[in-house]
């Protein structure tokens, strides 16, 4: 094949470019690359491999961001606890890889965001020389990844008033101030997914949900529409599993020892406006915290746990019992009033794809991804973490170029913004509400042209909840959803509460009933 890389054309994912995209693939379409896997690394996958100029097909069974990538922290690490372990290697790409999403592909979903940890009474000396010494090579990490103190402040020591402003709820008693540093955090984690996806259907990948891949090989695979019980076979030149703690059932090859990370979700009334991650040494561990930290909708996120969690990988985790307890013990010392579980108002759990090693705990388990080739010769791309996505995808591609004896250009997603993507000045004058220039850049003004023209469209899904009814229309049309879970559980975070999820659902109903 000659590489071509044609200019960026139509991003909108919806139900009739899937039928179109589905009939062509019926037809004998050619394939260069096959991703399985619709989450942030097989997204990021599809989009490296078509700005190279391969003709790329990307299959999930279920939604964009089904699984772990819409389970996240939403947080865009800069590999502060890799450094502490010795892992200069991953926490420098770490570094690098978010500096890159906050400056050039993804600067309207990255933002700075404070760490605080409060020194209270039982954060002693020690431990408090141990945290700063950590913000200083957090500070090393940054400026040797060419992130700018502009982006990311650097790490102080602030004032108890400090401490208090930026979490109003902390406990005063003791407070001797804070140490404070920046890191990344993501508006949303399915939002970054959906924007990879749709970037990479601008460059010709044809982006295909319910669509799940059977009897895969290294050159061939039976896709069959979940909707219509349909089945196709392809035969592709390279194959990339990127379907994380479910590559095994793509290929039996592989071994992986998942771990759990659990969050619980709070009304930000409960923190009292928290505007930092309060961020809280876990008793008895070195470098383990729980952190609180504000998120969109007016909630807070509290995470996170790491516990083993070995057997089949279920679509949709559960938080445990023990979990709960470790996250509410841990956090409510740090509290001038402790929280109850009565004040949780959801939780949510997903599963790390870490590869298996012989005694590792999972804490201590490498992050560092991997590629790997099956006898089957399918390309697999495990481990690793959403902040590194795109070296990740960008070695899963380079694997499958070579596997396949592929002609490509060399990767391009290092200098690529994603649909939307602003920052600096122009973010300051696009002309709609923030809480959509936050959602979508520089597609809120499509968002908000349709609040305009239909003032329905204006009004909000339910009481109560920051989301209007055009952003449920902009899903359908431009986003892909599929269906009232795509509208209430990824496009937006609506579902996290289960009170709200039955207060929005009609309007997600109406949506589909306007739109399709």
């Amino acid at each position: 094949m000659t590489s071509h890389s044609a200019p960026p054309g139509d991003s909108a994912l919806n139900a009739t470019r899937r039928t179109a995209d589905l009939s062509q693939i019926g037809d004998g379409v050619e394939i260069d690359v096959l991703v399985i896997g619709g989450g942030v690394t097989g997204a990021g996958t599809a989009l490296d491999a078509a700005a190279r100029g391969l003709r790329t097909v990307l299959v999930e069974r279920h939604d964009l961001a089904f699984g772990t990538s819409r389970w996240s922290s939403k947080l865009v690490h800069g590999g502060l606890r890799y450094l502490a372990s010795g892992r200069v290697g991953i926490a420098h790409e770490s570094a690098v890889e978010r500096g890159i999403m906050m400056t050039t592909t993804a600067p309207h979903l990255v933002r700075p965001l404070p760490q605080l940890v409060p020194l209270l009474p039982d954060v002693g000396a020690t431990r408090a020389a141990l945290v700063r010494a950590g913000f200083l090579a957090g500070d090393l990490l940054r400026r040797g990844a060419g992130t700018s103190p502009a982006i990311l402040p650097r790490s102080r020591r602030v004032t108890p008033a400090e401490a208090v402003r930026l979490a109003p709820t902390v406990r005063r008693a003791g407070l001797r101030g804070g140490l404070q540093a920046w890191d990344g955090q993501l508006v949303d984690d399915a939002r970054l997914v959906v924007a990879l996806a749709r970037t990479a259907a601008a460059h010709g990948a044809r982006v295909l949900t319910r669509t799940e891949a059977l009897e895969v090989t290294g050159r061939s695979a039976m896709l069959r529409d979940t909707l219509t019980g349909e089945t196709f076979v392809v035969r592709p030149r390279a194959v990339v599993n990127a379907t994380g703690v479910w590559a095994d059932q793509v290929d039996s090859s592989i071994r992986l020892r998942p771990s759990r990370g659990t969050h619980l979700v709070f009304s930000s009334e409960s923190f009292g406006g928290l505007t930092a991650s309060l961020t809280v040494p876990v008793p008895g561990s070195v470098g383990r915290f729980v952190f609180a930290f504000p998120a969109a909708h007016d909630r807070v996120y509290l995470g996170l746990t790491d516990e083993d969690a070995p057997g089949p990988a279920p679509d949709e985790p559960k938080p445990s019992d023990a979990e709960i307890d470790f996250l509410l013990d841990t956090i409510n010392p740090a509290l001038g009033q402790p929280l109850a579980r009565t004040d949780i108002l959801g939780s949510f759990a997903g599963l790390r794809p870490l590869l298996q090693t012989d005694d590792d705990a999972t804490a201590d388990i490498s992050r560092k991804h991997a590629v790997l080739h099956s006898p089957t010769e399918i390309v697999t791309i495990v481990g690793g973490k959403l902040t590194t996505y795109r070296k990740m995808a960008e070695d899963a591609v380079d694997a499958a170029i070579a596997f396949g004896g592929l002609t490509a250009g060399p990767c391009r997603t290092r200098r690529l913004p994603l649909v939307g993507a602003v920052s600096g000045a122009a973010h300051d004058h696009l002309a709609a509400p923030p809480a959509l220039i936050a959602r979508y850049g520089t597609e809120a003004a499509t968002v908000h042209a349709a609040m305009l023209r239909d003032r329905a469209l204006a009004e909000p899904v339910a009481p109560g909840i920051d989301v209007v009814g055009a952003e449920f229309a902009f899903a359908v049309t431009h986003e892909g959803a599929l269906s009232t879970d795509d509208l209430l559980d990824r496009r937006t975070r609506i579902g996290l509460v289960p009170a709200d999820r039955a207060a929005a659902d009609s309007a997600a109903e109406a949506a589909f009933a306007t739109l399709i």
